[in-house]
């Protein structure tokens, strides 16, 4: 499993430089305050890298989070049923 995810860390690391490299326009971004010149590239990256990063965040905090909180309840009740009926 740790070369699987090593293969694909290569391979998207990979991916990564060729769409650097072959977008090296300078761009400007202007955010009203401050401004950044970039390559499309990089743009693409950042862009790419900060959707992946909300998104996960998003499912973790709407999905994975209450699914544990769930887990957890249900694993307490089990326990305390078993106790009860052991008690008898």
């Amino acid at each position: 499993m740790a070369i699987l995810r090593l293969l694909l860390l290569v391979a998207f690391l990979a991916a990564g430089l060729v769409v650097g490299s072959l977008n090296r326009q300078r761009i400007v971004l202007d955010f009203g305050l401050a401004e950044v010149v970039t390559t499309t590239g990089i743009a693409v990256m950042v862009a790419l890298l900060a959707g992946v990063l909300l998104g996960g965040g998003l499912v973790l905090v709407t999905s994975v989070l209450p699914l544990r909180n769930r887990l957890g309840r249900a694993e307490r009740a089990k326990i305390d049923t078993a106790a009860g009926e052991a008690a008898r």
